[in-house]
């Protein structure tokens, strides 16, 4: 059973996803806020454009790559998205970015995973936004972060995977920020490296 992790919790990813843990997938999910009363039966959801960014960082939180919409793969090959979903339409995962930990170099101590509305629409105008963590030896959910309070911002810095004495960890971070791309808000995000 999957963790429900709350803003600023940790685990191992050794001991949630077990030893053998080498492949995971960042799901990243979201809705358009339908109209409220009889109108919101009718109409069709609003398009919303986010975008998930996985940032690599070294020890000197120093950025070593970056995996998003316009570079769908790692420079090394170990990270790759799935391609950018412009609606947020349908149930599930609108965006995934798999991670290959055994290849992540070992001058990688960071993966900041982020949220982005390149539109500009605010995360009040959204709902059901959660980031989850799978093993894919399995297809089981280690972890999941919802979430929650929105409000007028065009960002959200979701989670972090980290090497910490040589194993993988995860941190729900949940920090709103504002900015249509992953360059818009590094200067939020290089404190959570």
């Amino acid at each position: 059973m999957a963790l429900s992790l709350t803003k600023g919790q940790k685990i191992s990813l050794t001991k949630e996803g077990g030893s053998g843990l080498t492949k995971v997938a960042m799901g990243l999910g979201w809705d358009a806020v339908r109209p409220k009363g009889i109108l919101g039966f009718f109409s069709r959801p609003k398009e919303i454009d986010l975008d998930a960014t996985c940032i690599l960082f070294g020890t000197a939180k120093n950025i070593i790559d970056v995996v998003w919409f316009q570079q769908l793969q790692s420079k090394d090959g170990s990270i790759r998205h799935s391609g950018d979903n412009r609606t947020g339409v349908g149930d599930g995962d609108d965006e995934t970015i798999v991670v290959d930990l055994t290849r992540v170099p070992a001058n990688v101590t960071s993966l900041i995973f982020t949220i982005n509305s390149f539109t500009g629409q605010t995360f009040d105008q959204i709902e059901n936004a959660f980031c989850r963590l799978v093993n894919l030896a399995n297809k089981q959910e280690i972890a999941r972060y919802t979430l929650s309070g929105g409000g007028r911002v065009t960002a959200q810095i979701m989670s972090k995977i980290y090497r910490h004495n040589g194993e993988w960890k995860m941190a729900a971070i949940g920090e709103p920020a504002n900015g249509q791309t992953f360059l818009d808000i590094l200067p939020t995000v290089v404190p959570f490296v």
